[in-house]
């Protein structure tokens, strides 16, 4: 009898069949799960950028012809803002590079500011290179900085954001571009703001200032620094006009004692190591793209909507009046005191001589009480205000500002041309360009004729 056939091998080998045909299943699945998630990923990145580019995000309280200002392309803004990589690194070394022979390469901070911009524009109108630098904080509505980063980059200007503590991105930009200057212009602004949020005039105007002057040390070479201090800084000084050999060591405001507080530390870096530095002490300027936070421009928007506005009246019931300073004469100043700055003496942090140290007043001479400047509002929007005198809170305002300016005017020439009544005029022009305000006034009217820009 024949014994049974051997069936061990024939099932071992469906085993192993069946073992194959799972594995490869199994590859199969796993290379179709990657796939479709590598579809997935692509899709909704492709999504994210269609509703990035064409729906800019809303924002509370903004009018909408703001969005057009606020919405820039997205692909350059992510393209250009990071600090590093080729791109950014060529748009940098573009924009601070100079167009006329021996033009200056400056770091302007705060250049989406309202000085910053106005002297942006000039200097690049010039000739020169300009940099900026700013972080677009949230003090003021920031739709109104990106407007005039909009304008400055149409002239070829651009802005690295970023903040004054951020000590690695400004290595970054010395690295890439030898500046032969900084204009320092960015700040914690504002006087009543200090009783809410001290810590940021602090963080800017100290911590900001010691971050920029400790990097501008080791730069070789060290650039000529020019900034804005403030007439806030002669306090309670009753001496007028004020002159910068006055006493300035009783300030009304924390936001004056951290200006007061740049003066000195400027001085120190100065004697330690080299560093030219000008201090401008600006006396309330206005004008075309200026903050919302200032009175002539809030008392414009109300006055246009027919809501109440505060004037002041000091504690003995005497008028406040303030040294309006028009903002293109505060721009002939800055470039002014750019242009007469010494060379820094320093060099990779070390003395090797005395350098230049300056300070000065940037001021108009014909204060101005701020009933007059309603006055002239109310001409020029053919509305009268509703005023609501009271006396004058104690948040650090004073009473009263009337700059000296004999020093600039030997030093650079400084001499104020334009009075507030003109000043005023330019300013709400553009108020009313900017934010489609339907008036009374008509084409070619008396304050039809100014460019919206500014004049910067």
């Amino acid at each position: 009898m024949a014994s049974p056939a051997d069936k061990s091998k024939t099932i071992k080998l469906e085993r192993y069949n069946s073992y194959l045909r799972r594995l490869h299943s199994t590859k199969i699945l796993n290379s179709s799960s990657k796939l479709l998630f590598r579809a997935t990923l692509l899709i909704v990145l492709v999504l994210i950028l269609f509703f990035t580019l064409n729906y800019p995000p809303l924002s509370d309280n903004i009018p909408n012809h703001a969005h057009l200002h606020h919405h820039h392309n997205f692909l350059s803004t992510a393209f250009f803002t990071s600090a590093g990589g080729a791109a950014w690194e060529k748009q940098v070394r573009h924009s601070s590079t100079p167009k006329r022979r021996n033009g200056l390469s400056v770091l302007v901070t705060g250049a989406a500011g309202f000085v910053g911009s106005h002297c942006s524009l000039a200097l690049k109108k010039r000739g020169d290179g300009v940099l900026g630098l700013d972080n677009f904080n949230s003090y003021y509505d920031p739709t109104l900085k990106r407007a005039r980063q909009k304008l400055l980059l149409k002239h070829e200007i651009f802005i690295a954001e970023g903040d004054l503590n951020d000590a690695s991105l400004l290595r970054k930009l010395f690295d890439v571009v030898p500046f032969t200057h900084i204009l320092h212009l960015a700040a914690q602004a504002g006087v009543r703001y200090a009783m809410q949020n001290p810590q940021s005039y602090v963080s800017s105007n100290i911590g900001g200032f010691v971050n920029l002057l400790e990097v501008a040390k080791a730069a070789n070479p060290q650039p000529a620094i020019v900034w804005a201090s403030s007439s806030s800084v002669y306090g309670l000084n009753t001496q007028v006009p004020f002159s910068e050999s006055d006493r300035t060591d009783q300030p009304a405001s924390l936001y004056a004692a951290t200006k007061k507080a740049g003066e000195e530390i400027a001085h120190t870096y100065n004697h330690i190591y080299g560093l030219s530095l000008t201090g401008l002490r600006f006396f309330t300027v206005y004008g075309p793209w200026g903050r919302p936070d200032m009175a002539y421009f809030f008392f414009t928007k109300d006055i246009l909507q027919g809501k109440p506005i505060d004037v002041y009246q000091t504690q003995d019931d005497k008028q406040v009046a303030r040294d309006f300073t028009y903002i293109d004469d505060v721009v002939k100043g800055c470039l002014g005191a750019l242009d007469t700055a010494e060379k820094s003496t320093g060099s990779g942090g070390k003395k090797k001589g005395p350098a230049q140290l300056r300070v000065y007043n940037l001021g108009n001479t014909s204060p101005v009480p701020v009933v007059n400047l309603v006055s002239i509002l109310e001409g020029l929007l053919s509305r009268k205000a509703k005023k609501h005198v009271i006396k004058m809170p104690r948040n650090g305002d004073v009473p009263y500002t009337h700059a000296n300016v004999t020093l600039a005017y030997k030093d650079f020439g400084y001499k104020p041309s334009t009075d507030l009544a003109t000043g005023l005029r330019k300013f709400v022009k553009w108020y009313v360009n900017y934010y489609g305000i339907q008036t009374s006034f008509k084409k070619g009217s008396a304050i039809s004729g100014e460019h919206p820009e500014g004049s910067a």
